[in-house]
């Protein structure tokens, strides 16, 4: 591991010497010290820094960029010379889209760790479109969207799960005494959806597009969380995932509704690295992807 990269890259995300050297468990001094040797042997200056900032400059920008790829490479070795031996252990960092990851995510998370107690899992949600980002720079060994994602030469996408979406309506609302409805009386109601770039976003749109369907009144919201409290207070309808309303339909604060002759479903996919070589741990929790057996819980709960 290179230690002066290490702490270059955690003097940038943390934008502060001192929160460095704590994280790291290093003096300021040390920091400091890193950054001039990084800067001695390039001859150029990296940061520029205050009593209140700490920004990059033009040459800071490449080294943060390729530094970030050089230091996930190191991880990546240790890993695989830990392949040899029958010890599974070490990181593991997980990119989920929204849905799943907060919904179904941790129950695969649980039954994971219990069987590889030295794994060490990280997770971080975000839209499918910024997984595939950050899946491409390097920074996940494991991404986890809604639906495909279009063919690219270094990754490699593989859907393992149906997802149904419904309609969902507050408690209170007209249309809540129904089972299935028209997506034409639909029409007048304001529409509360995922942001552009979500596999949620994605599947509405095509739906939408499918049958010419153009509501008036369309809000876009950054995570299906604050959609069903949104619906909930009345403020409008939505789609979402069925996997997603499970509290609230049980407690009957949110009415899901099915679209009349019309299905949607949509798929999870995993997202990885096109390579010959991957630690363990992602194969065995790719392994319990495709095994299924957490969804298929959560359906026959359903």
């Amino acid at each position: 591991m290179d230690y002066h990269l290490l702490t270059f890259v955690t003097v940038v995300e943390k934008q502060n010497f001192t929160r460095a050297a704590e994280a790291l468990h290093i003096t300021q001094s040390a920091v400091t010290l890193s950054i001039k040797s990084l800067e001695k042997k390039y001859n150029a200056k990296f940061l520029d820094r205050t009593n209140k900032y700490v920004r990059l400059t033009n040459a800071g920008e490449i080294l943060y960029k390729h530094a970030k790829k050089i230091l996930t490479q190191y991880e990546q070795v240790e890993r695989l010379i830990e392949n040899t031996t029958d010890v599974v252990s070490g990181p593991l960092i997980i990119g989920s889209s929204y849905t799943f990851g907060e919904y179904l995510l941790p129950r695969y998370i649980a039954d994971f760790i219990n069987e590889n107690k030295l794994v060490n899992p990280k997770i971080t949600i975000r839209n499918s479109n910024t997984i595939v980002s950050q899946l491409l720079r390097g920074e996940l060994n494991i991404g986890i969207v809604d639906g495909m994602i279009e063919s690219h030469p270094n990754l490699s996408s593989t859907p393992f799960a149906k997802d149904e979406m419904v309609v969902i309506v507050d408690k209170d609302h007209p249309l809540a005494r129904y089972e299935e409805v028209d997506l034409e009386d639909l029409y007048e109601e304001t529409w509360i959806i995922r942001e552009e770039g979500s596999g949620s976003r994605q599947t509405i749109d095509q739906l939408f597009n499918k049958f010419a369907f153009s509501p008036p009144v369309v809000r876009s919201f950054g995570s299906t969380q604050i959609i069903k409290e949104s619906v909930e207070a009345g403020l409008g309808i939505s789609i979402v995932s069925k996997f997603a309303i499970q509290k609230e339909t049980c407690m009957q604060t949110i009415i899901p509704l099915k679209i009349k002759n019309t299905s949607i479903i949509r798929t999870f996919s995993y997202v990885v690295p096109k390579t010959k070589f991957r630690a363990r741990s992602v194969d065995l929790f790719l392994k319990k992807l495709k095994d299924n057996k957490i969804i298929k819980k959560e359906i026959i709960y359903n």
